[in-house]
């Protein structure tokens, strides 16, 4: 069983990483194997939704940079944790860009692995930030884990974060918490529902099924 963290600050060993790292430890702590991948501070190129990830079956986006690093291993991972720090109320842009285009394309292979979201912020907005990166996991079947409060860490530095005692401990319980349900469901072994055909509308009439969609 493993486990990708996914770091979207630009600092590759800032607040966020220092958060994504206290969920690591703690999933360590449980055998679970684990990664922390780091987009990098450079620009991220937008999804320009020209459908070649659909049009060409078994391939990832059409541009490529590290966004195709990163599809390939949460194809890999049993556990993704997406980490990122908070800008005006949500997550920083790039980091938003590079996961449009690395769920993207993969969508239906993510059902049913789990997904967890971290933040770091000096003092609000986490819980829109939290919102906004779960919405990557609803939209494509896998399972939320939780903690005993929000996965939040406060403070502008490192240093600062270790007085966030609480935050600290709500970091753990949460990396404990997805190496528990990892566990579970490989001891079940239960496959995954069947599922009728997806039906496509546009609010109020069923949408005419573009050419790249096979079902």
């Amino acid at each position: 069983m493993k486990v990708l963290l996914i770091n979207g600050s630009p600092h590759k060993n800032g607040s966020t990483f220092h958060a994504l790292r206290i969920v690591e430890n703690a999933l360590a702590e449980e055998g679970i194997e684990t990664e922390i991948f780091h987009i990098g501070p450079g620009p991220v190129q937008g999804c320009t939704g020209c459908m070649y990830c659909k049009t060409h079956p078994g391939s990832l986006c059409a541009i490529k940079d590290r966004v195709s690093e990163c599809s390939e291993k949460l194809l890999a991972a049993d556990g993704i944790i997406l980490g990122a720090p908070c800008y005006f109320g949500g997550p920083n842009g790039a980091f938003t860009a590079f996961l449009d285009r690395a769920f993207y394309p993969i969508n239906e292979q993510l059902h049913h692995k789990l997904g967890a979201s971290v933040t770091t912020l000096r003092r609000a907005g986490a819980t829109a930030t939290l919102n906004r990166l779960n919405l990557y996991f609803t939209n494509t079947m896998m399972h939320i884990v939780s903690s005993s409060y929000w996965p939040m860490l406060h403070g502008f530095v490192p240093e600062e974060q270790q007085e966030d005692k609480e935050g600290l401990e709500v970091l753990a319980v949460l990396g404990k918490n997805m190496a528990w349900m990892l566990k579970c469901i490989s001891a079940a072994n239960i496959p995954a529902p069947q599922y009728p055909s997806r039906t496509r509308t546009s609010f109020v009439r069923e949408a005419e099924k573009p050419s790249y969609y096979k079902v």
